[in-house]
Order: structure tokens, then sequence, then C-alpha cells
């Protein structure tokens, strides 16, 4: 019953949708404000009666309610409730769920903190909103429907695929999905601007917090999935410019520049084309990510469905709205005014230059991920681009927007003084000088760049500091001056500042595990052992173990330095019994200064085993500046002017484009 009350609720939010589609735009067309009045209570049922079908088939997974056929084919009596649960989006039709419920979150909070919104403008956002609703909507109802009954039920399910039970999996989806369907929130500001016809400084303000949001979700998505790569795929590595990883990336890419120009816009009502491009752009790609990951088009362990005929709907549901939007752009940027003028040195330039370095970063990841799709189409040759072409093109592209990133909050708006900002940044060159000598001196090896790199990420987290020294006048006033000028800073300028440390911390991990890492494949028999990064590993031999849904071979390692035992450590391979198959579990000891990675491989004839062992040096630090990231955003988007949007400006003119 409770299955059959989730699948008629999610009927009735489609329906909902629709309503909210039509009679509010049209409502904004003729002005007619009881019309525009039903967006704000329809969004709200809508995003309800989501919430109500997506709990319905939780519901489903929880208890194992095998004649549900989507829970047959995604779950097993035996596993973990965590992962039962997990297993509502592990799969296509669940996780396409989850993905019209975060479309109708983001529209239902913008319907309750709207309030200050214009009324045509508020109404065409979630009327843009609800139509991309409803198209997934339909899509789920008439070709992905999660609710379809099992006759006669099955005694068992089939499971989930093993290498996605685990906790980071259990949450990296959703975390990813409120990041990337987030940006669905820009593009309705942006079709929504479009169709009203004004487009201003209050228009930036509005996008800049649900932009926010939906960028801080993708990066901690994107970092979680990392970690769980990292630690559950046994390869060793942090990324992989796998396709689908791309998929997800490039929205990120493009979010961050967005940000960066609604802050342009905001401030100085200039870049308005870019940023209604942008916007328009960022959530296309998001789109482009669904088709890729769901299509089949790509074989990799993120992808959900392997389906050519839904595939060929999404991209009918991708055409619809990146042609549509980009159409009415079209129709419109003739009409568009552009904001104040400034020099190429200030505040805004560097923000050019930001958008210009972001925006060419996604266009080569971009190729790079669609080239061997388009090849193989027109061709039938199959080529794969891996990352080789990655760091040859997208790597030189962040040098100069992480060189410049110090300087751009330094530099005052309309117009600059590069030498005076050199001057105050003298500490954080410093700090790059012995950052760079430093590495030069300790790693004897690697890449010749490797210590450029590592000392380029210290100059970004010193920039991040002097930037925040110089608003409190460090140096310059009194402490407690300093104090209350700390205190009183808004939140956004914290946020800022975190997260271009952020930034800065990641740099450094990024390039250190990547010019140092250090690697051992070998065969040892229990009592031998070796030696990597300092370390004494010695193989004492092997353990069975027991899970709830599988069965585990382990080997017993000792971790020894200067004689001492570290840790032992316990890589194993693991066998499952719903579905069958067999995982390779990393051992790990985790450190700040690095990881030593070990890997269980097979037995070999002589009695002992294969290992694969890494040592990758400062590898926590990607995550941690990640996790920094995530919290520099969330402290930003905690500033009331962002919370709240921005009052409607009485006695500024706004930019206007006239209605047609």
């Amino acid at each position: 019953m409770i299955v059959e009350v989730g699948h008629f609720a999610l009927v009735l939010g489609v329906v909902v949708a629709l309503v909210q589609m039509i009679i509010p735009l049209w409502g904004a067309q003729i002005g007619n404000t009881r019309m525009m009045e039903v967006a704000k209570p329809a969004a709200i049922m809508q995003f309800l009666l989501l919430l109500i079908a997506f709990l319905a088939l939780m519901y489903a997974y929880v208890v194992s309610d095998f004649s549900v056929l989507n829970v047959v084919q995604n779950s097993h009596s035996a596993k973990p409730l965590i992962y039962r649960i997990a297993g509502v989006w592990g799969n296509h039709e669940g996780s396409m769920l989850l993905w019209v419920l975060v479309l109708a979150l983001f529209g239902a909070a913008v319907a309750v903190y709207g309030e200050n919104l214009r009324p045509t403008l508020r109404a065409n956002v979630l009327a843009v909103q609800a139509s991309i609703v409803v198209a997934f909507g339909l899509f789920i109802l008439l070709t992905s429907n999660p609710f379809i009954r099992m006759i006669p039920a099955a005694l068992e399910g089939r499971g989930l695929n093993p290498i996605l039970q685990d906790p980071a999996l259990a949450f990296h989806p959703p975390f990813l999905y409120i990041g990337y369907v987030g940006f669905s929130m820009a593009f309705s500001f942006a079709v929504a601007a479009l169709i009203d016809g004004r487009i201003d400084a209050v228009w930036a303000r509005w996008v800049r917090p649900w932009t926010l949001a939906a960028w801080m979700f993708l990066t901690i998505g994107i970092a979680m999935g990392s970690w769980w790569a990292y630690y559950e795929l046994g390869w060793g590595g942090w990324w992989f410019w796998d396709p689908v990883e791309n998929a997800s990336f490039m929205p990120w890419l493009a979010g961050t520049a967005l940000l960066h120009c609604a802050l342009v816009m905001e401030k100085r009502e200039a870049l308005k084309v870019w940023t209604i491009l942008l916007a328009i752009l960022t959530f296309s790609l998001s789109l482009m990510g669904a088709f890729l990951v769901r299509s089949g088009v790509l074989t990799s362990v993120h992808s959900f469905a392997v389906d050519p005929e839904r595939g060929v709907v999404i991209l009918g549901i991708m055409v619809l709205f990146i042609g549509g939007s980009l159409s009415l752009f079209a129709y419109r940027v003739s009409s568009l005014r552009q904001g104040g003028l400034f020099s190429p040195i200030s505040r805004e330039g560097s923000l050019v230059l930001n958008n210009v370095l972001l925006t060419t970063a996604t266009a080569t990841v971009l190729v790079g991920t669609l080239y061997p799709l388009v090849l193989e189409t027109f061709t039938g040759l199959k080529i794969s681009v891996g990352a080789p072409y990655f760091n040859l093109t997208f790597g030189p592209l962040m040098i100069p927007l992480l060189l410049a990133m110090p300087f751009g909050p330094l530099l005052a708006w309309k117009r600059g003084d590069i030498v005076g900002v050199g001057q105050r940044l003298i500490f954080a060159c410093l700090v790059f000088v012995v950052v760079a000598a430093a590495a030069y001196a300790y790693y004897y090896r690697g890449p010749v760049m490797a210590p450029f790199g590592l000392a380029l990420g210290a100059f970004v987290m010193a920039g991040a500091i002097t930037e925040f020294a110089v608003r409190v006048k460090v140096g310059r006033a009194s402490f407690e001056e300093v104090a209350r000028r700390t205190w009183n800073q808004p939140r956004s300028a914290w946020g800022s500042a975190l997260s271009h440390f952020g930034v800065g911390l990641m740099v450094v991990g990024i390039v250190a595990t990547s010019a140092y890492q250090e690697e051992k494949i070998l065969v040892l028999k229990p009592g031998e052992e070796t030696k990597i990064a300092g370390y004494t590993v010695k193989f004492r031999g092997e353990a069975p173990r027991h899970g709830a849904n599988y069965r585990e071979q382990v080997g017993v390692l000792d971790v020894m330095r200067n004689g001492s035992q570290v840790i032992r450590l316990y890589p194993g391979k693991r066998s499952y019994t719903a579905p069958v198959q067999v995982t390779s579990e990393a051992g790990i000891y985790a450190s700040w200064a690095g990881d030593l990675y070990t890997i269980l491989g097979d037995r070999q004839k002589n009695g002992g085993f294969t290992f694969r062992m890494y040592y990758n040096p400062l590898v926590r630090f990607i995550w941690f500046g990640a996790l920094v990231m995530f919290f520099g955003g969330a402290i930003s988007l905690s500033d009331r002017r962002l919370r709240f949007g921005a009052p409607v400006r009485s006695r500024r003119r706004s930019a206007q484009v006239p209605a047609e």
C-alpha cells in the first residue's frame, strides 16, 4: 500500500509541477497577480509530494519489499541497513527520483525565501524550475518507474553492486546531486530574467546564494567520490579522469566561474551577457552528465544504466532545455546593456581572467571526454583519452589561474594598483621562495617542476592569509582595532579567504602525491619483509574474515619504523554473495605526512602473495582542502546579505531588456 501511495504522490507531483509551469508563467505575461501567486504553494506542495514518493521507495528498500522490481534488482535482505537505504539512489530509477526531488527542493526554497523577489521574476523562476521537474518526472513515469510491482514477488533480491556498498558511497550521490542538480536554480533565474526582461545587480545578488549552495555540495560530493575511489578501487590514486568523473567536474569548473562572474555583475553591473550565458551552460553541463551516466555510451563503475533508449529520451530533454534557452538568449542578447567600464588591472579584470581560464579548462575537459565518443560514432574507431592529455592541457591553464588568485581580492574595483598589490604580497612571495627552495632540497627526485607546484600551493594559501590580514589592518592598526575589525568582518570575507586557502591545500596535496608517489609490486611469503618510504613492512600471513554478506581473505602486515611497530594493516579480497563478485580492500596507514597504501593480490604457486604498495605523500591535503572549501562556502552562505538576497532598489535604475 505504501508503494502505491508513493507512486500516486509521484504522479500528483508531476501534475502540480505542470500547473506551476503554466499558470504563474501566463500570469506574469498578462500581469495577473493571483495567477503568479499560485507558484509559491504549488512549489511547496510539489516538493512535499515528491518527498512522499521518495520516502515510500526508501521504505520498500528498508523492509526488503521484494514485490517491487526496483528493490529486487538492487537490494538484498542480508545487506546492512545503511546500504539498503543507499540502494534507493544506487540505481537509475531511484537516482532519477532523487534528481527531481532535489529540483523540487530548490524550487520550494526559492518559494519560501524569495518574498522580496519581484513578483514577475519569482513567478517565472518557479515556472522554469517546474518545467524541468515536468520533463524529468514524465521521463521517470514513462520509462524509469521505480514503483513497478513484480508478480509474483521474488523471494530474494539480487543485491547492490559490492563496490558501492561503502559508507562514502552512501552519502556521495546525494551531495553530488544537490550540487549539479542545484545549478538548475541558476539556469531558472537566467531564463526567467530573459523572459522577464530585467537583468540587473539585484538579479545577480539572488543568483549567487543558490549557485554557492550548489557549488558547495558539488565540491564535497566530488571529494567524497575521490576518497571512495582512492581506498575502494585499489588503484592507489585519487583521480583517474574517468569520463563520468569529468561529467561532475565540468559543472564544478563552470559553476566556479559563474560564482565569480555574478560577483562582478552584482558589484559593477558588468558582464551581464557572460553571466547569463554561464548560468545556462553550467546547468547544460549537468544535463550532459546525466546523459553520459544513463545512456550507456560510457562504460564506468559510476554509470547507472546501459539503456540507449532511455538515453535518447534524456538527449531529447537536453536538446529541449539547452536549445530552447540558448535560442532565447540569442533572441535577447542584442538588447542586453553592458555595465560599467573597468581597467584590465582591476578586481573586475582579475575575475575576467579567472573566467577565461576556467571556461577554457572546462572546454579542454569537454573535448577530452566527448572526442572518443564522437570519433567512435562517425568512424567506428575506439580510442581512450587518459591522464596524459588532461595533464598537458588542463594543468598549464591552472598555473596562471593560481598565480593570479592572491592578486584578485587585493585589487580595487574599476582600476587597481598592481605594484601596490605586489608589495602587499611580499610575505606570500617569500613563502613561495622558501617552500620552493625547501622542496628542491628535500626531494632529490621527481619532476623538476614539482617544487614549483608545491610553492604555488603555498603561495595561494599565504595570499589568502594576506588578503584577510589587509582587510583587518594587521601591522597598520592597534591590536584592539585589529581584533574589532576581525570580529566585524562580513562572513563572506571569512568564507572567501577559507575557500582560497582550501584551494592552496589541494594544490599541495595534488602535486606532492602525483610527483613523489612511491610504488612497489612484489611477492611476499609469510615472514618476509620489504622496505618502502622509510617503513619496513613484514608479511605475517593470511587470515579469514566474515561480514554480513561477504567472506574475506586478508593479509596481515606489520608496519615498522626505526625498529618500532607503527600499525598492523589488513589488506584483503572480499567475495560477496549477492551479487557474486570479488573486490579488493586496501590496507591504509594514514598520516598527514603521507599514506602507506597496500593491496593484497593473488596467491602464487610458491605459497606467497602478490602485493602492491604505494606511498602517497601529503595526499590527505587534497580532501582536507576540499573540506575547507566546503566550510568556506557555508560560512559565506550564512552571510545575511546572501541568505536574504538584495532589497529592491528604488533609487538605482535597473538595466532593462525591452519585452517583445
